[in-house]
Parts: structure tokens; sequence; C-alpha cells
């Protein structure tokens, strides 16, 4: 952690931020937040108690945190740390998650048993965010979905619940496009008991479209009913589709490529339980690049130059899933027509002849026939590779970096053929005889620009201009933080920020 940077070894200060709803942006509020803070010369910190995703990134102390945390660290000009998010659920089963505490697996518990375990839970969050708040001036906080899921409120640790244990005062955020936004506020602040109640500092209303002298009566409004104050209106900012999205539900109105011409169409599957979709985000930000997410129920589009097979929570399952929608018969014709099959991760794992799980680590035991469209087998085994790593595509020669994230073992022959060389000797990946067919277990290699340049200019005739994605990220956290600094009372939430004890 860096030092604090007053000088003076005052405490840090904390604020946490928490929606009255999910997807209301509390994230990217925070990564600007952060972004604009820092710009102000303050060491600051993300901090999110429990986090519920399966797009998951690599820490330095070789850890699993959510991903908007990676993101908010990186705002903050940091690199990600475990304690950052001490608790992440990556959903298994439509009941049943994995529990991540403090960046390693814990157990996997059903929805039920999980709620009985996290008051257990409590203390090492307490002791996650006090690391975190260490020698720092500010520690920016995000909840996770509603404050005022009362019925849960007993066992709480992302919301009031860990508010109150440490004493955090809480900005409410409001959604206005979805609508409801003066009685999401109200009925929020009517729910919460008396000692929730008073944690609160005020509110923001988010995502606003239109003139706001419309909306200036409701400020009143909410004031008379509820005692609190605004911190500010924040008008839709277009260039958070260009930032990593954390949650799959982002996925149904994500903007999808940009630019009015594509020469280069992929189509992604979604699968039931997709995990690490952010691979996606800058093959979707190139200009002549379209990237179709294609729902259940739909086949995969024939005219696609590239079928991308991303990762999944639950690689056994979702390769049924996959042959239940057709998907199965559709890459196949694909491949027929000499169209390129790229799988990341559980993709890859599915690309191969064999999947077997004999220990059960996905939950029952047993196997199942691959796509056949890369000559490797694949056994999932209970030791996770979890890392960082750098290297270069043994096809371009590009420079890669990335991560590893996944359980098992993939060989055969293909594999004598490695789409990548690690700079720590291994070579890694496989590639089919014709070079149409390639997998990886290395997460976020399309953030390298060369490689991704690359790898697009095989597939397009001639060039097209591209934008470097590393660079685009600091771009728009930059221009993020500038609208939040234009919009929002930044020296009242710094004054509302109550010294961590």
């Amino acid at each position: 952690m860096a030092q604090n940077k007053s000088g003076k070894g005052a405490p840090a200060r904390a604020l946490m931020f928490q929606g009255t709803g999910s997807d209301v942006g509390k994230s990217l509020l925070v990564a600007g937040l952060a972004r604009a803070f820092h710009n102000r010369g303050l060491a600051v910190r993300p901090f999110k108690p429990q986090n519920m995703s399966n797009n998951a990134a690599v820490t330095v102390e070789g850890g699993e945190i959510g991903r908007a945390q990676a993101l908010q660290a990186r705002a903050c000009g940091i690199a990600p740390s475990l304690h950052m998010n001490p608790v992440l659920l990556k959903p298994e089963t439509d009941t049943g998650a994995q529990v991540i505490v403090q960046g390693k697996v814990e157990t996997t518990a059903k929805a039920a048993d999980y709620h009985a375990l996290k008051p257990k839970l409590m203390k090492r969050v307490l002791e996650s965010f006090h690391i975190t708040a260490k020698g720092v001036d500010l520690v920016l906080i995000e909840g996770a979905g509603s404050a005022a899921e009362v019925n849960l409120r007993d066992a709480d640790i992302a919301n009031m619940g860990f508010a109150v244990a440490a004493n955090v005062p809480v900005v409410l955020i409001g959604d206005i496009d979805r609508g409801g936004v003066i009685a999401s506020i109200v009925g929020t602040h009517a729910l919460l008991d008396d000692t929730d109640r008073d944690q609160l500092a005020g509110y923001i209303i988010n995502k606003f479209r239109g003139d706001p002298k419309l909306f200036a009566a409701a400020d009143g409004i909410i004031k008379e009913k509820t005692g609190l104050g605004s911190f500010g209106l924040v008008p839709w900012f277009a260039d958070a589709r260009r930032l990593p999205a954390e949650d799959a539900m982002s996925l149904d109105n994500r903007e999808r490529g940009v630019g009015a011409t594509a020469d280069i169409r992929i189509a992604v599957p979604r699968l039931s339980r997709i995990a690490n979709f952010d691979d996606l985000d800058p093959l979707m930000g190139e200009d002549g690049v379209t990237v179709d997410i294609i729902e259940a129920g739909s086949p995969l589009p024939a005219h696609a130059d590239v079928v991308l097979l991303p990762g999944s929570k639950a690689t056994l399952a979702d390769l049924d899933f996959l042959r239940d929608q057709g998907w199965d018969v559709d890459i196949a014709g694909h491949v027929r027509r000499g169209g390129l099959v790229v799988g990341l991760c559980g993709g890859y794992q599915m690309l191969g002849k064999r999947l077997s799980d004999p220990v059960g680590v996905e939950g029952k035991a047993g196997q199942r026939d691959g796509l056949g469209l890369l000559h490797v087998e694949t056994v999932l085994t209970d030791d996770k590779a979890l890392e960082t790593v750098t290297g270069h595509c043994a096809l371009t020669q590009a420079p890669i970096h990335g991560y590893e994230m996944h359980l098992g073992l993939t060989e055969g022959p293909d594999r004598a053929r490695p789409w990548l060389h690690l700079s720590d000797g291994r070579s890694e990946g496989a590639v089919s005889a014709d070079g149409r067919i390639m997998g990886s277990y290395v997460h976020g290699i399309f953030a390298a620009d060369d490689f991704r340049h690359g790898f697009l200019d095989a597939i397009r005739s001639g060039s097209v201009r591209t934008q470097d994605y590393e660079q685009r990220i600091e771009e728009t956290l930059d221009g993020l933080a500038a609208h939040l600094e234009k919009h929002l009372d930044l020296d009242g939430l710094l004054e509302a920020a109550r010294p961590v004890t």
C-alpha cells in the first residue's frame, strides 16, 4: 500500500456507495471517483466486502477478486490486492456458488448455507478493510445489490451490515434511467431501521438524460421525505461502454462493435455460466469489428468470420448447454465454411476431444465428448492455476499479457503447436494443423494491442485504423473522472467520509 500522502499520519477516511438496486452504476461511479480523487493527489483504494461475479481478476498476491475492483484499483493507479474484495461468490448453479475468501477458494455453498456462513466471514471482511485502509487517504467502498434487502439484513456483510460494523457513512445511488428513482430513494430510506438510517449521508442520481432543470423539484421532495441531501445528478456517460463490464446481465444491452461498417464479425454464444467475458471488450472496441452475443434459442450466424467460445464457470454443464442449443452443429458448419474458432479457458477445453471430471470438481463426476476440433483432452483437477503471465504469440511473435484462472490440465498432439509461448518457458494453448482452430487458458490476451491487431489483420484484407485498448481504458477513466468532477460535489463527498477506526 502507498503511504498516506498527507504526511501527518492521519487515519484514512472511508465512504460507502450503496445502490437502491442492482446495476445502478455503483462500480463505475466508484471507479470514476477513485480516478478523480487520485488525480487530486490523494492515495485512494477501492473496497467491496462481498461481490458476486464470474468475471474475476488475479491479484498481485495470486488471489481472485471481482473484475470491477481490479478496474477501480487501476483507476487509483495501483495493482489490485485480494483485500480489496475479501469475499467473492462465483455462481455455479442457480442456487449455489463457489465461495472465495481473501483470494482463495474456501467452499461451495447453496444460498441458504451461505446465508448461515456470512456472519462468520465478517471478521475477515473487516480485517481486509483495515489492511486496505492502512497508510492511505481515502477508501471508496462499493455495496452489492440493494441497500434495502431487509429480509437478508440479519446476516448482511455487503451493505448496511458492513457499514454499521465498520462505522462507515453511506451514499445511496439511484438509477433514473430505469424509472421510479424518487420512490427508490425514499422507499429505501423508509425500509431501513433507525441504526442503518443513521449511516446515510446523502444520495446521488445516476444515468440522467434530458434537462436537469426538470429534476430540481424532485430533490426537494426527497429532502422532505428523507432529510437527505443530494451530492449531484450524473448525466448519462456514453463512453462507459468502453470500460470492462463485470456482470453477465450487462451483456443484455451492451453496444457491440464500433463504427457503422464491420468487416469482421465475431459470434460469441452466451453460455449459461459465461465467465471472464471481459476478454471480449478489446474486440468490441475495435473499429470495423462487430461482436455478436448470441442468446439461447438463436443460431450462430452463418456470416460470422470467427466463433469465439468464452470462459465458463461450469464447463461440462455449459458443453451440454451448447449442444442443447444446437450450437455444436452451427460450429461444425462454420468450420466447414473455413471460419475460425477460438476458445478461451473453458471454451478451449470444449474444443478438445474429451473433457473429464473424475473427482467431481464441477459437481457430479463424469466426462463428456468435446467438440473434437482440437486433438487434445482435458482432465479437471482440484489444483487451480491462478497467476498473471506474459509472453508472445507463437504465430506472430506479438507480445501478450494476461492471467490464468482455471482448473484442469489439457494435453494432446495439437499441444505441439502452441498458440502462445510464455515468459517462464512454458508453451501454452494449441492450434489445429490448418491453423483455423486455436485455444488458450490465458485470459486478457486481446488487451495486448499488437497481438489483437495481428489477429484481426490476419482475418481482414488490407488494414483499418485501430486504437490501443490500454490507452483507451486510461482515457475513458480520465473522462469519467472529469464527468464526475463536473456534476458531483466531490468536496462534499470527501467531507462526508469518516475516519477509519
